[in-house]
């Protein structure tokens, strides 16, 4: 998980271009600008959504399935992919706070998490710890200095873009999974209308 410093300076850079251009093209914005929390919460709060859905659509089950066909070869099963993230959830958003990350988040870390409902509750935890951090992050405080193991050294804008990235790239090898399941991911289905009134 670690980054060069010249990627990270990149993703704060692009992270911060997009919110300038989205602020920028919508008016209404304006009046009630977004700060870098809020900012910041409107992409990770997708993701959350996104990767609860997941974990909950694969049956339990399921959740000791691995590709097999291709190159597939000591990849994480799809619980392991839950353990892999919310560990990375809470090691970053731990730096961030100046706490030390859980060890061994490569392998899932120390949280004895194993069945679904052990799993999908861990994953939600940490997406909490992640939200009660990410508010804290405002003008002031985003490019104060975050060291630790995890994307360190970098700042805290830095480690929470990061974290965005890190649980993106695991959400679309979990959809895999579920597609190589017969199981269309709850994000990718048709949504229903709503009635008008």
């Amino acid at each position: 998980m670690k980054l060069r410093c010249h990627h990270k300076t990149a993703l704060v850079i692009a992270f911060v271009g997009v919110s300038v251009t989205a602020w920028c093209q919508n008016p209404d914005s304006r009046a009630n600008p977004e700060t870098i929390a809020s900012t910041l919460q409107s992409t990770w709060s997708m993701l959350e959504s996104d990767l609860i859905s997941a974990a909950d659509a694969m049956p339990a089950e399921k959740y000791s399935f691995a590709p097999t066909s291709g190159e597939f070869k000591g990849v994480r099963t799809f619980a392991k992919q839950i353990k892999h993230v919310a560990c990375g959830n809470f090691t970053f958003f731990n730096e961030i706070q100046g706490q030390a990350p859980p060890p061994d988040c490569e392998h899932g870390g120390p949280h004895p998490a194993k069945t679904k409902p052990e799993l999908v509750k861990y994953l939600r935890d940490s997406f909490a710890l992640a939200d009660q951090v990410i508010a804290t992050i405002n003008m002031k405080n985003a490019l104060a200095p975050v060291s630790g193991p995890y994307g360190g050294p970098s700042t805290k804008l830095g480690i929470a873009v990061l974290a965005v990235w890190h649980a993106s790239d695991h959400y679309g090898q979990m959809i895999e999974y579920l597609r190589m399941n017969g199981i269309v991911p709850p994000a990718s289905r048709p949504r229903t209308p709503q009635p008008t009134r």
